[in-house]
């Protein structure tokens, strides 16, 4: 009778704690699902959200890129506005400085050429030679027994590089070529009439070596109006170079 008893109260010990531990399992059973449920959107939501940063940060470089490329071609289409602009003004301006050369000639009483020579120079370079020097010596010995005399000077090039920079390179041979006038034989300034030509005025074709050679140059005139002899040409000993 008392073993029936003792076990009974045993028994009626434990059931609540079979009950409570019966209980929180089946809560976590339960409830698990709806945890690791909520894990999950919590994960795609972050996922989500660095996807549209990623997405927005992308886009904002990719307009920043598109605008600087649109800032740029405009840029680069005002440049060449711009340069067309400027060759067109020299052409222009070279265009002028030969009608009014002209006209400046033409009405001094008619003067006309004594003697005439032509200087040549290397690729890209204006400075003299010896032997265009001896070429503006040959014109140089006339001076003293001219009178009323104008010397024109033509620098010219060939058809390589831009318009704008064989307009620059053209004057600085001519220059060359007045600057050993002056200093050499006293040439007074105002009979000097200088026009650089460019590329504008060949003499013969800018499609091989030696009609380049030809077109670089500047040509001098020495120009009186005083009735003189036929003129004398120099230019069949001007120096060609390649």
């Amino acid at each position: 009778m008392k073993r029936i008893s003792v076990f009974a109260l045993v028994m009626a010990a434990s059931l609540p704690f079979s009950v409570g531990c019966a209980t929180k399992k089946y809560v976590r059973n339960e409830t698990a699902p709806t945890i690791n449920k909520v894990n999950e959107l919590d994960d795609l939501t972050a996922k989500n959200t660095r996807d549209i940063r990623d997405v927005d940060s992308r886009a904002q470089q990719g307009i920043q890129s598109v605008q600087t490329a649109a800032a740029a071609a405009d840029q680069k289409a005002l440049s060449a506005g711009q340069a067309a602009d400027q060759a067109q003004n020299l052409a222009n301006q070279a265009s002028n400085r030969a009608d009014s050369l002209t006209g400046v000639v033409a009405n001094l009483d008619n003067y006309r050429p004594v003697v005439e020579t032509a200087v040549h120079f290397g690729f890209d370079k204006f400075n003299l030679t010896p032997k265009a020097k001896e070429a503006l010596d040959e014109l140089g010995a006339d001076l003293p027994n001219a009178r009323h005399y104008i010397v024109v000077v033509d620098g010219n090039t060939d058809s390589v590089g831009s318009a704008d920079y064989n307009y620059l390179l053209s004057k600085r041979r001519a220059d060359s070529v007045i600057a050993y006038l002056v200093t050499k034989y006293q040439i007074p300034a105002h009979k000097i009439y200088l026009i650089g030509l460019g590329k504008d005025k060949p003499v013969a074709e800018n499609s091989n070596t030696a009609g380049r050679a030809k077109n670089r140059r500047v040509d001098v005139r020495l120009m009186t109006n005083i009735s003189d002899p036929a003129p004398t040409t120099a230019s069949s000993n001007a120096p060609q170079q390649q």
